[in-house]
């Protein structure tokens, strides 16, 4: 089982990787995944051999403290932390502004009270700074807990090099108090002047209160990159309102129960996932799937929770309860996924393990060989040994990847993808091949109208006769016909003595002539001659087509052409999956004929009559060759397929989204959003390398300078109060770098605007609109149509079409005369 932990105490890269060690040691631990950003730990492990005393003692053991997760929210967490860190920073400034005025001041020439000038009040100068220090370490004494609990467990953290620093720099400065009172004491004054020009009181608060600024700084922005989760859970609503016994009874999301009636009036938010059981409405669903257009659902539809309702007045049947609910999946999909680790991580966490140790011996190096081979005073070793302890805090390296792959996974929930673990996000960027599902994938999945031939009348009257023989079957073919037909704004016919002939097609009477629909064997059983449709039909079946033939009175009247299309984005989305120099393959259990045509046109290889089970066959063979393979299906029938990929994306309807078979889960049945993921994984991937080298680099130059390397040669000396200041900026560096994340955008939509951009743009002059209902009832009516986007202006008394293909001005005029108002004219 997993199980998450809260983990208490960790602040650098070294105690996570000291917690994780610790914990994975134990007998029937699988997995361990500690997270220094949210300072937490997933542990997947065997019940029957761990349990979570075993674990909590563990982490207590190497020196931290870890409890069950409780149910906080991570942003509450987060802000409680900055708060903290706010009042400790400003109670540790009023302290040491006034120490770091009076040890420094003189050198600027700045005026001193009289109490602390002259040799005379050197122990009032001296005691003075030292309880000035005092209050700033107390306010900061968690380094000291941490930092010497780590050392005495042996495993030293960043805490462990703050507190050696600072304390060696106020047990120096207490010891030459000492020194001062004895020669003060024994009429000695230069030693005494000498000591008092040795205090290091200022560097001890400097050090710890800079250290805790860059703290601050950096929980500031920790709490930017949860942003993401944070829109998510506050898109949650509180409460739901329920019908019982015919009262609107208003009760917390946490007691509404599956098959409770909830009632969502117009603007509110819809509080759980549902069924509409009465009503029709808009609902905006941008903030789960990301897309930007509200969707019409009337009765039977489903909705998602924390969606949008605009327009209607809906009552809908509770699914799925608050911890069920879509955006509960989506919340604990983006957690679990950010809490993760990438395999390039696994390098940073190997040197964190021995990071701090190697430090602590390079400082003590450092002081013995000036104090021995260089020559130098015991100030200046001691100054070259703080130094190197406070610059070289892996802080950084800790935070460089959990950092871009929280803000990253959150961008992917923005943006409608949802990744499941950091190491899927790596490989992504990494994958070679690409195998795509056609039905539902590359297709939309359900069979339209693309052609149309008339033969001998017109085609408005082909698809009346069409669409009122084909309405009374339930045929998937049928209703495609008919679908279009209505779209049309064609009324049908009255049809009599209707047959349904199995194999072949359908008869009745219209007008009293006899219809038949079907295929070529129902045409030659009532004599019909095929000669005029014969060679488009054999041509239409080599492209994969299905032709339906139609004839009235015994004459062949045309044929309507119906195929499952390809949906508007696959062709742009493939063409932009070969620009990144990924090979393409669609798998299909398809006939070859069709399978085949659909892959000519994309331009793509093809595998086609592969029965489901045998589809997972296909991925590992592409395997055995060397290959990574990406494969996208729609998470059902391709599930084998999915599992075994290296890379499993599925496709889903924006509710079904805790899909196991997927290592990735697109919210919008979109080929862009594939895209999009790649996309995305390649600038998490790059934030990440920027980061390490970042930590890295950092620390190959500051140890050299702070250890005093280049002082013979150029002079160059770090005082340790720069050192901590550079090592809380290297910190706030990072994570800022990380947080450029937030302004990721794909590439594709640029395309997508000069795609918008080309629509034929028109003028409707109304007349009779008289009110806002009146507006969203044109509204409506225009929208309807295939290919149409319509604004409505009420003021001007017009409608501005954008038209993605040519649609005749009848159609839109009948739409609007339907809806009980007239058009003027077009401009």
């Amino acid at each position: 089982m997993k199980q998450k932990y809260d983990v208490v105490g960790m602040t650098c890269s070294a105690c996570s990787a000291h917690v994780d060690k610790a914990v994975r040691h134990l007998d029937g631990v699988h997995d361990v995944n500690v997270n220094l950003l949210n300072n937490c730990m997933v542990v997947d492990y065997d019940e029957n051999k761990v349990n979570d005393q075993m674990i909590e003692k563990a982490v207590e053991d190497a020196g931290y403290k870890a409890v069950l997760e409780k149910e906080t929210v991570q942003a509450q967490k987060q802000e409680e932390t900055v708060d903290h860190k706010k009042k400790s920073l400003i109670l540790s400034f009023v302290f040491l502004i006034p120490l770091f005025y009076i040890s420094m001041g003189h050198m600027l020439g700045a005026p001193l009270p009289s109490i602390l000038v002259g040799e005379e009040n050197m122990m009032v100068f001296a005691l003075t700074q030292l309880f000035l220090t005092l209050p700033v370490m107390y306010i900061n004494r968690g380094y000291f807990q941490r930092g010497f609990k780590s050392l005495w467990h042996r495993s030293p953290n960043m805490d462990t090099l703050i507190a050696i620093g600072s304390t060696a720099a106020a047990v120096y400065s207490i010891y030459a108090i000492f020194m001062m009172g004895y020669d003060l004491g024994h009429g000695n004054l230069h030693d005494a002047h000498q000591y008092m020009m040795q205090l290091y009181f200022e560097s001890a608060a400097m050090i710890l209160t800079l250290i805790s600024l860059g703290k601050y700084l950096e929980s500031r922005s920790k709490k930017k990159t949860t942003e993401a989760i944070e829109k998510l859970i506050h898109l949650m609503p509180s409460s739901a309102t329920l019908l019982k016994d015919n009262q609107e009874v208003e009760v917390a999301i946490e007691d509404v129960q599956i098959g409770d009636i909830m009632i969502v009036k117009p603007g509110q938010n819809i509080p759980l996932d549902g069924v509409i059981i009465k009503g029709q409405t808009s609902i905006d669903e941008s903030m789960i799937t990301g897309e930007s257009l509200p969707v019409d659902k009337s009765v039977d539809d489903k909705v998602i929770g924390a969606t949008m309702n605009v327009e209607g007045y809906i009552q809908v049947e509770v699914t799925h309860t608050s911890q069920e609910a879509t955006l509960s999946q989506i919340i604990e999909l983006v957690e679990e996924a950010s809490s993760s680790k990438a395999p390039i991580a696994k390098l940073a966490d190997q040197i964190s393990g021995i990071f701090v140790p190697v430090v602590i011996v390079i400082a003590l190096v450092t002081f013995v060989l000036w104090m021995t081979l260089g020559g130098q005073t015991f100030h200046f070793a001691l100054t070259c040994a703080i130094a190197v302890l406070v610059i070289s805090c892996p802080c950084a390296l800790g935070l460089a990847t959990p950092t871009a792959i929280m803000v990253g996974t959150g961008k992917g929930a923005q943006l409608g993808i949802l990744i499941k673990s950091a190491e899927n996000l790596e490989l992504l960027s990494k994958a070679k091949s690409i195998v795509l599902d056609k039905t539902g994938t590359i297709t939309k999945g359900k069979p339209q109208v693309t052609e149309i031939y008339p033969i001998g009348i017109d085609t408005k009257e082909l698809l009346t006769l069409a669409a009122s023989i084909e309405s009374s079957s339930q045929h998937p073919l049928a209703k495609a016909v008919v679908d279009y037909v209505k779209e049309q704004g064609i009324s049908l016919k009255t049809v009599e003595n209707f047959q349904m002939l199995s194999g072949k097609g359908l008869k009745g009477t219209i007008n009293g002539g006899m219809i038949l629909s079907g295929n070529q064997r129902l045409m030659k059983e009532h004599d019909i001659d095929l000669s005029p449709v014969q060679a488009k039909a054999q041509l239409l079946a080599s492209q994969g087509k299905t032709p339906l033939f139609y004839a009235y009175n015994g004459q062949m009247i045309g044929l309507i052409v119906v195929s499952d299309v390809l949906k508007e984005t696959s062709q742009n989305a493939i063409n932009q999956l070969k620009d990144m120099g990924l090979t393409i393959y669609m798998l299909t259990g398809d006939n070859q004929l069709t399978a085949q045509a659909i892959g000519d046109e994309l331009g793509i290889q093809v595998i086609a009559e592969v029965l489901p089970q045998d589809k997972e066959k296909h991925i590992r063979d592409l395997q055995a060759k060397g290959e990574r393979v990406i494969m996208v299906g729609d998470g059902i029938n391709d599930a084998p397929a999915l599992m075994r990929a290296d890379i499993g994306i599925a496709m889903t309807s924006g509710t079904d989204i805790a899909m196991d078979s997927a290592d990735i889960v697109l919210m919008k049945n979109d080929l862009q959003d594939v895209v999009n993921a790649i996309e995305l994984s390649h600038a998490v991937l790059k934030n990440i390398k920027e980061n390490l080298f970042w930590a890295f680099f950092y620390n190959v130059i500051g140890i050299p300078i702070a250890a005093g390397v280049f002082y013979p040669v150029f002079g160059w000396l770090l005082d340790p109060m720069f050192g901590g200041a550079a090592m809380s900026l290297s910190s706030i560096f990072v994570v800022s770098n990380a947080l450029r994340l937030r302004f990721f955008k794909p590439k594709h939509q640029n395309t997508i605007i000069r795609q918008e951009e080309k629509k034929m743009e028109k003028t409707m002059n109304i007349e009779g609109m008289m009110c806002p209902n009146c507006q969203k009832h044109v509204d409506k009516a225009l929208n309807s149509i295939e290919g149409v986007e319509a604004t409505v202006d009420l003021k001007n008394n017009c409608a501005y079409l954008k038209l993605s293909h040519d649609v005749d001005e009848s159609i839109l005029i009948k739409a609007v005369e339907d809806a009980g108002y007239s058009v003027k004219g077009f401009e």
